[in-house]
């Protein structure tokens, strides 16, 4: 690993920077590939506000519906991320399924417009994701919320090593290529998350590796590799993935 690859305690704020639109300080330094370590930490702290915010609703808005107050998550966790997972979700869709070949694939996903793939997409994954949120507030489950925040930015670095970037260009192009060292080490502290809830975060853990298996072999197939637009579709597929299979086994 070279030496600008090594973790260090500032790729923290760097993901976060990258990954929210928490307003933080501007720094000088910028991280690199190898800072793709510390994307969980970052999803743990979307996860973190999420939870806190979800849970002070329910004490001081008790009439409040466990559902209503998945909803609102839902919202936060979109300001918190300024969309940028879903956006790369709706693009991905659209792309996949609305062109005949990789060109035409990917000018559909650099096109800002959604489609009717891109909404649907939009619709089912975040339908699972509030269901699933709905059922957990309710049990004052707030950590499976952190749990799954962290573990599900994880597969992002994964993809950026398996996969070689389809367009050359775009957000994902311009981090450059992730160490596979950084990558695994995403992965530890995922899977360190997830142990915090037993055999029930193994199995979100689990389920997560192979949503995002399918769509590595996917974006293989349609258009050769992966870019900032599959990278978000794996954050969002892997959460309700994880979520569905918390669900299951709490």
């Amino acid at each position: 690993m070279r030496q600008s690859d090594r973790p260090r305690l500032a790729d923290i704020a760097g993901a976060l920077r990258l990954l929210t639109r928490l307003p933080l300080s501007h720094s000088s330094h910028i991280p690199g590939p190898g800072a793709a370590w510390a994307w969980p930490l970052a999803g743990a702290v979307v996860g973190a506000i999420t939870a806190a915010f979800a849970a002070g609703l329910m004490v001081i808005a008790p009439p409040l519906s466990a559902g209503v107050v998945a909803g609102i998550a839902l919202g936060a966790q979109v300001m918190l991320t300024g969309a940028m997972h879903e956006d790369g979700l709706a693009d991905t869709a659209d792309g996949f399924w609305g062109g005949w070949d990789k060109t035409r694939r990917l000018e559909i996903m650099k096109d800002s417009h959604i489609g009717t793939y891109g909404v649907m997409a939009l619709i089912v994954v975040t339908g699972i994701r509030w269901a699933c949120l709905t059922v957990l507030i309710g049990l004052g489950q707030w950590g499976a919320l952190v749990v799954v925040a962290a573990l599900s930015r994880a597969p992002m670095a994964v993809l950026m090593v398996v996969l070689p970037s389809a367009r050359g260009a775009g957000l994902a192009h311009s981090v450059g290529r992730v160490p596979a060292a950084s990558a695994g080490f995403a992965v530890l502290i995922a899977a360190g998350f997830a142990l915090m809830l037993g055999g029930a975060g193994l199995a979100a853990l689990l389920a997560a590796g192979l949503a995002v298996t399918a769509l590595a072999l996917l974006a293989r197939a349609k258009i050769g590799g992966q870019t900032g637009d599959v990278l978000g579709a794996a954050q969002q597929l892997a959460e309700a993935a994880a979520l569905t299979a918390l669900v299951m086994a709490i």
